[in-house]
């Protein structure tokens, strides 16, 4: 399945709140006919996780004790395992209308929208194909790392919104975030709900660290947020 044409890409440069709430309003406005979408975005500190982690033993306490640490979890409508979100991690929502909302194409999303993650990252110098990371957080068979270490995670969703089939495709990207305290915050989580999930320093890089390795240079005005949007623009979806 070919990604449909997105005629522009949105780029909220201010944190959304609650970029999970943020996506329903977005898939409500492509089921009403807006046409298909693409935000990039970054949410507020805090944490995105699957439907599995809410029936953990011991769920609500640990949520409530997120929010009073100013981290608030939000259960998101995908698969996967524990994100996070804030400062130096921003994420890819590709929503569009579809014939039907069983995934039975899912794999040809995943590789349409790992291509064209691939065309970005190419525009800043980073060379990545999807493979699993052993080790990283939301793992997966369409993790993009770039020598071996992840730099993206995607994750998918078909629903029926006001009874019209919409896909979300979704990708978080670790744009110029720590690496090593992503690491430690992201096992922290995992201990704090009583899990025996651990994720692994070593196989996590950023985008920031990839480019500059690869001779890039600093990002200029904009910032890394603002390359990533422009080589978004001009490299991935125009070549959807």
């Amino acid at each position: 399945m070919p990604l449909p044409r997105f005629a522009t890409l949105e780029h909220h440069a201010m944190p959304l709140a609650d970029g999970i709430a943020a996506e329903r309003g977005w898939a409500q406005a492509v089921a009403a006919g807006s046409g298909p979408q693409a935000h990039l975005w970054q949410g507020q500190p805090g944490w995105a996780v699957p439907a599995s982690y809410a029936r953990a033993a011991g769920w609500a306490d640990w949520q409530a004790q997120c929010a009073r640490a100013g981290t608030p979890v939000h259960v998101r409508s995908s698969g996967g395992g524990l994100v996070p979100q804030g400062p130096g991690l921003w994420n890819l929502s590709l929503l569009w209308r579809t014939a039907q909302s069983e995934p039975v194409q899912a794999d040809a999303v995943y590789r349409a929208l790992c291509a064209l993650l691939e065309r970005t990252l190419a525009a800043l110098g980073v060379a990545a194909s999807p493979q699993a990371v052993e080790g990283s957080f939301c793992g997966g068979r369409y993790n993009l790392p770039a020598n071996g270490r992840k730099l993206v995670g995607t994750a998918q969703a078909w629903r029926r919104v006001q009874g019209v089939p919409v896909v979300l495709a979704h990708a978080v990207i670790v744009l110029d975030a720590d690496p090593a305290a992503l690491t430690a915050a992201t096992n922290a989580f995992e201990e704090g709900l009583g899990q025996a999930r651990r994720y692994r320093e070593d196989v996590l890089t950023s985008v920031a660290a990839e480019a500059i390795r690869a001779g890039q240079g600093e990002p200029g005005p904009g910032g890394w947020a603002g390359r990533l949007a422009q080589a978004l623009r001009t490299h991935g979806l125009a070549a959807a």
